[in-house]
C-alpha cells in the first residue's frame, strides 16, 4: 500500500479530520484562546484552516475571519459547510486556498492565528521564519499572531507497544467505523522531527473494511523566538498550555 502525505487528496484524514478533532481533547480549550486575543469584532486571518474548525466558531463570536490552507481536500470540506452557515455568520468568512509561507493577501489583521500544530508540519528554519514573515506582513502594528506547536517530551516518545491496536475508534455518519493506527513512529534529534506512519481503516456497518489508508504524519520543533524576531515579532507572553501535549506561542508586532 502507498504511503501518502498527511492530508493528501486521496487520503482519509482530511475525509475524516472533522471525526478525529471532535473527540480530540487536547484541543480543548483552544477556541477561547483565540478568541481572547483578539478585540471584539475584530478581523482574523487564520493560516492552516483546515475544514474551518476554528474559522467558523469564531465567526459565530462575531469576528470577520479569512481561512487560509494549502488542501485543496480539506478547503473543499470547508466550503460546503460554509453554504449551510446562516448568512450572517457567512457573510464574516472569508475561504482562500494559499501557502503560509509565502502568502500575500495585501490585508491587515487584528490577530494571525495558526493552530493544532500547522507550523510544525513544515521544516523548521526558512519555512518558519518565512510563514513568521507572513503573519508579520498581515497584522496591524500592535497586532498579535498565536502558533499552537508541540511539545519536544511529547515528540520523543515511541509509538504504541502494539501496533495492531487502534489509537482511535470512533463511529461514522454512515453508520460504520473509522479506525487509526500508528505503524511506525520515530523522532529525530538532530532535526527536530517526529515521523509518523498512520494507517486510515474506514468499516461498514458490518465491520467489512472500505477503504484504507497508510499517511505520514511529519512534526519539526526547534525554539520559534529567534526565527519570529527577524519578522519583527517579539513574545508578548509565556507560552500557553494547551491540552498537556503543546502549548500556544503568543507574538507581538510592534
Amino acid at each position: 500500500m502507498t504511503t501518502r502525505p498527511y492530508y493528501a487528496e486521496k487520503g482519509l484524514s482530511a475525509a475524516f479530520y472533522d471525526t478525529v478533532t471532535a473527540v480530540d481533547t487536547r484541543l480543548e480549550g483552544d477556541l477561547d484562546i483565540y478568541a481572547r486575543l483578539a478585540p471584539a469584532g475584530g478581523r482574523i486571518l487564520e493560516l492552516g484552516a483546515g475544514t474551518g474548525r476554528l474559522t467558523f466558531a469564531l465567526a459565530e463570536r462575531g469576528f470577520s475571519v479569512v481561512g487560509v490552507d494549502i488542501a485543496p481536500a480539506m478547503l473543499a470540506q470547508a466550503a460546503a459547510k460554509h453554504a449551510e452557515l446562516p448568512s450572517a455568520i457567512a457573510a464574516r468568512v472569508e475561504l482562500k486556498r494559499g501557502d503560509m509561507t509565502v502568502l500575500d493577501l495585501k490585508k491587515t489583521f487584528d490577530l494571525v492565528i495558526c493552530a493544532y500544530f500547522t507550523l510544525a508540519h513544515v521544516p523548521r528554519g526558512m519555512a518558519w521564519k518565512n510563514t513568521f514573515a507572513t503573519a508579520s506582513r498581515h497584522l496591524k502594528s500592535g497586532g498579535l499572531a498565536a502558533f499552537h506547536l508541540p511539545l519536544i517530551d511529547i515528540m520523543r516518545l515511541p509509538g504504541p507497544a502494539e501496533s495492531s491496536q487502534p489509537v482511535l475508534d470512533q463511529p461514522t455518519a454512515t453508520g460504520g467505523r473509522i479506525l487509526l493506527f500508528v505503524r511506525e513512529r520515530g523522532f529525530r534529534e538532530d532535526v527536530g522531527r517526529m515521523d509518523q506512519v498512520i494507517e486510515y481503516v474506514e468499516l461498514d456497518a458490518r465491520g467489512q473494511a472500505l477503504r484504507q489508508s497508510l499517511e505520514r504524519q511529519t512534526f519539526y520543533i526547534t525554539d520559534p523566538v529567534p526565527l519570529a524576531a527577524p519578522a519583527g515579532l517579539t513574545p508578548d507572553r509565556e507560552p500557553i498550555p494547551l491540552g498537556d501535549v503543546g502549548e500556544v506561542h503568543v507574538f507581538l508586532k510592534a
